[in-house]
């Protein structure tokens, strides 16, 4: 084009976008590829689960995020070859580079949000059933039913399960009585109780001290009592607005069955979400559907 002589801002600002683009992608594929390399290093199934589990969906968000900027990056050189001068164009790309590089961010979201939980559950499901094997003789190990793993876990353990705040897999050498131990994240939430240390703190009283309004805010206090050591405390919230109270659930009854060697339960809350829980036998099942019912109360 005759007579196009953009200034030096421009030229710099257009180099600038390309080559922190280039930055940005180099940059989110690296990640990527260094959290494969972590995983495939990592020789323990535990251990491999604990990082999936930790930092796979944070890592992709980084990597997303890198890749949204490197979008609206290239998108803030789009007519760098026909504009000559800064103007009210510059400050229009900006933002429709803003909007692009948000909406591949939001799209990636919704992905991390929806999709990908699924894959990451496979995955873990994956190297917390791998057949572990024992480091000193080299036996396949077996892993104990519900029923059978009790006999292996302290009175601490035992009570962190009965709440499910934390899940035990226990693995036994058949051949020699070596035992593994091995302990997950319950499908429950349960604090740490700070005089045992055990997971076992748990919500058994709430009283409103100051009902909220409209225009003002109420307090809420919870009493919390561990089901191993019997130690209570209390904690203040504060209540931003006025809520409804939650809907009484339907009690479940349930028929015996001794082919059942999986149980699925399916949990719908208020909002209309649903999460999935499964449990070896019908007694866990049911032993966490009565602590889903004593939450609610």
């Amino acid at each position: 084009m005759e007579n196009f002589n953009p200034s030096p801002f421009l030229v710099g600002w257009h180099q600038a976008m390309l080559y922190g683009a280039f930055a940005m992608f180099a940059a989110g594929i690296l990640l990527y590829v260094f959290h494969l390399l972590k995983i495939s290093s990592i020789k323990s199934y535990k251990e491999k689960y604990d990082y999936i589990s930790r930092r796979e969906i944070k890592n992709l968000e980084i990597t997303f995020i890198l890749f949204a900027l490197g979008v609206a990056m290239l998108i803030n050189r789009y007519g760098m070859d026909k504009i000559d001068e800064m103007g009210v164009w510059f400050f229009v790309r900006l933002f429709i580079s803003f909007a692009g590089g948000t909406l591949v961010g939001y799209i990636a979201f919704l992905i991390l949000e929806y999709y990908y939980p699924g894959r990451v559950d496979k995955k873990l499901k994956k190297w917390r059933y791998m057949p572990r094997v024992n480091p000193k003789t080299g036996n396949k190990m077996r892993l104990l039913a519900e029923h059978e793993e009790d006999v292996h876990l302290d009175e601490g353990m035992k009570a962190e399960e009965d709440v499910f705040s934390i899940d035990y897999d226990v693995w036994i050498d058949e051949q020699t009585n070596d035992v593994l131990v091995e302990k997950y994240q319950g499908h429950l939430q349960a604090l740490q109780c700070g005089n045992c240390g055990f997971y076992t703190l748990k919500v058994v009283r709430e009283e409103i001290t100051q009902q909220p309004t409209i225009n003002s805010v109420g307090e809420l206090i919870k009493h919390y009592e561990c089901s191993y050591c019997k130690s209570v405390r209390a904690t203040a919230f504060k209540i931003s607005t006025m809520e409804a109270d939650d809907f009484k659930k339907e009690k479940h009854v349930y028929k015996k069955n001794q082919d059942v060697v999986l149980v699925k339960v399916e949990i719908k809350s208020a909002t209309g979400g649903s999460k999935f829980y499964e449990f070896g036998d019908l007694v866990q099942a049911q032993k966490f559907l009565t602590e889903v019912e004593e939450d609610k109360k």
